[in-house]
This record gives structure tokens, sequence and C-alpha cells, in this order.
């Protein structure tokens, strides 16, 4: 759901509170277009707002949604390929979808469709989760759906909402648990609260029989404040860098030491430029807070009185991704000084550097792309390919047809090109 909110302030059928049906994917596998938490709405006229598969399955989720409007029950339907019927709808890429398809604003009260209107009020950026039951049967009017302000820093207890989904409610608002349940209802408190914090999204089965059982289950969407990228040196590189990095949702930030560097226009696609000491900034960042688990620290300085110490601050935190632009030289010149700062081995291993996937990268925007490779394939345990601190021999190959190397920008671009 929280996809659409760019779009949801516009949608009238939702905000005047006419019937209409949430659709959404609860279960993927296999070769998928769209990920879990993505939904579609339907109205009771057949408009639709958004897009499960990119025309696979729209078809028949909309007929599925508005019969669902028709009779007021919630489906499960499941899309995957099928070789012996060419005209059902299913998936071409092979994959399998399990959607959810929920009538919304059929009663006054409505769960469901309050939460859509109070996602509505919502910027694309802004951090804010939603968590609602799947079963239907969690209040009187449908689904219990709960939205959180704030995921990141969420407590569960004493709070109510939360609480009433999570122990679960018969047709009659009994609660559904017996014996040991309140111990089960801790586990999935503490469940919830680690998906919430983590800006993680996905189905919490509140019974351990699976979705497509009688038991309960909760669908946890949550959206955080982007991550930050952190980006140390005003050069040609860090330049390219910067508004490549924007487009993959990092919220960026610029520091030199020099001024004279750092105010230089072309760093404008920075969402804030530092001057100050890095590792003097790292620290206080880290001090206040505005650094966690997931945020990229890239290193492009190219300076030892800078780099030594930013890399020995930033070795000490919990951070996503710490890389080091530079030659296979100046890294095992970094590596003797950080040994000599008696930083591990073990965690200097963590460091990503030389910095970049192979990609036979030149330019200071081919560098950039290299760069946000590695960060991208960092973050995705699947990813197969190499980073050059996996790889061995000079980093850049001359083309065959070139007699000699093209002529270096400036002295940094040279060392990391020809090294």
């Amino acid at each position: 759901m929280l996809d659409l909110i760019p779009s949801l302030g516009t949608w009238a059928p939702a905000l005047a509170g006419q019937p209409f049906a949430v659709a959404t994917i609860v279960r993927a596998s296999g070769s998928v277009p769209r990920p879990v938490g993505t939904s579609m709405l339907v109205s009771g006229d057949g408009a639709v707002l958004g897009s499960l598969s990119g025309g696979c399955v729209e078809g028949a989720v909309v007929a599925a949604a508005l019969e669902s409007m028709d009779d007021g029950a919630t489906r499960l339907e499941t899309f995957g390929f099928s070789a012996d019927d060419a005209f059902a709808a299913g998936l071409t890429c092979g994959g399998e979808l399990e959607v959810h398809i929920e009538p919304a604003n059929m009663n006054r009260g409505c769960a469901l469709g309050a939460a859509v209107r109070q996602l509505a009020e919502y910027g694309p950026d802004e951090p804010v989760a939603l968590v609602r039951r799947l079963d239907g049967r969690a209040d009187g009017g449908g689904s219990g759906a709960v939205v959180l302000p704030d995921p990141g820093a969420v407590s569960l207890d004493g709070h109510r909402g939360l609480a009433r989904l999570l122990e679960g409610r018969d047709g009659t608002g009994r609660s559904e648990s017996t014996g040991n349940s309140g111990r089960a209802v801790r586990s999935n408190a503490a469940l919830l609260e680690s998906f919430l914090r983590s800006g993680t999204t996905g189905v919490l089965d509140l019974g351990g029989a699976g979705l497509c059982t009688s038991e309960a289950a909760v669908l946890v969407e949550t959206r955080l404040a982007p991550p930050r990228l952190l980006v140390f040196g005003a050069n040609d590189f860090s330049a390219a860098l910067l508004p490549a990095a924007k487009p993959l949702g990092y919220l960026v930030t610029l520091v030199d030491a020099r001024p004279a560097f750092a105010s230089q226009a072309r760093f404008a696609a920075a969402d804030q430029v530092v001057t100050a000491w890095p590792h003097q900034y790292l620290a206080a960042e880290a001090a206040a807070g505005r650094v966690d688990s997931r945020t990229v620290v890239c290193v492009l300085t190219h300076d030892p009185k800078f780099d030594i110490p930013l890399l020995e601050a930033a070795l000490a935190l919990d951070v996503a991704f710490i890389g080091a632009l530079g030659s296979r030289r100046s890294h095992a010149q970094r590596v003797g000084a950080l040994l000599d700062r008696g930083i591990l081995p073990g965690r200097i291993a963590q460091l990503h550097s030389p910095l970049g996937l192979d990609l036979g990268a030149a330019s200071p925007a081919e560098v950039a792309v290299s760069v946000l490779a590695e960060v991208i394939a960092a973050r995705n345990p699947a990813a197969t390919h190499q980073p050059l601190r996996e790889t061995s021999g000079p980093i850049h190959q001359p083309a065959a047809s070139s007699a000699s190397p093209p002529a270096p920008t400036n002295d940094l671009q040279q060392e990391i090109a020809w090294t």
C-alpha cells in the first residue's frame, strides 16, 4: 500500500468514503514483477489505482475485487504460469503470486478505509508503517488496520491497536487465544517490533500454520526515513556520485574540510554540504544518532590525513557499507596504517577497498556507476558480481585497440585508472 502514497491524495473513491477493494501481494515466489506489499485499489465502478504485475493478472484481480465488494468477503487468489491454459490469468515470467483482496468502506468505521485516507496525508518520503490483519476478522468491519507515523521508534507497550491485531478476535469479538496465548502474543509483538524498526515489509504468521489456513496473519509494510549516503571528499568523482545516488533513495551528504572545494556549485545535487574534518563530522553524527545500520560511507578523499582517521572512526560503527576509492597500492597503505592504529584485521576486511565493481569504468561518471553497483550488490546477498577487492591484477585493462591510455583528468583519476 505504501507504494501508492504519492497518488492516494487524488484518488476520489477512497477520499470520498465510497466502497473500494484493496488487492495486495502477500506472497511472491520465483520471478515476479513486484514485491510483497504492492497494492492495487479497485473502486465499485471499476476504476483502478496501481498495478500488481504490469498487466498479466490485473484483469482477473479487478474481477475478484468487484466480487468481494458484492459479497463483502475477503479473498486470497493465486496466480502463476499455466502451460496447459494459454488464456488463463497468470504470470508469463514463471513466478507465482498470492493476492489478498479485501473490500473497504463497506460499512461505517471500516479500519482499512480509514487507514487509506490516513496514508493519503503522508508525503512520498515520510516514514510510516501500515499494519493490518489479513483474515478479515480483527474487528466488526473487516480487517484491523493501524497506521504508525514513526515505525523506527515504535514501542508496542500500551499500543492498544497493535495489541488488538496481534491477539485476534473471533466473529463475536471474543479473543481467539487460549492457553499460552500470552506468550505467543509477546513473541509476535517482538517480531512485529523488529519488522517495524528494521524497515521490513512482510507477512507475520500469527498462528504458525501458514497464510492459506484459517489462522490469522498480519501484513507489515514499513517505510523508514531515507537511508544516508555520506560522501567524503569534494572532487570529480563525488560530483558524479552525488546525483547518481539520489534516484536510489539516499539522503546524500557531502563532507570536505576545505571550504574552497566544498562550496563549488557542481555539488548542488547533495541534500547537504558540510565543511568539516571528516572523522570529526562522522563521530558527531554518530553521537547524535544520525548514523545507523543503513548508512553508507564512501571515502573519496584519497588523502591519508583525511582517510585514515575517517576510516578508523567508520570501522568502529555499525553501518551498512564502508568503501574507499583508490588503487591497490593506496589500499595496501591504508591497511597498514589501520593495523598500526590497532584496528583488527577482521574488521578491516569489511572495508570495500578498492571501491567499486569491475565494470571497466574510467571516467568519473562511470566510476560513480561502479561504486553504486557495489553498494547495491553489498545489500543484496544474492548478488553474484565480484567486488574489486575480490579480484586480482590491474583494476582496468587498456582496450586492445588503444595504443596508449587516454589522458587522465587529474592525478587521482590516473592512479585509479591505471594502477
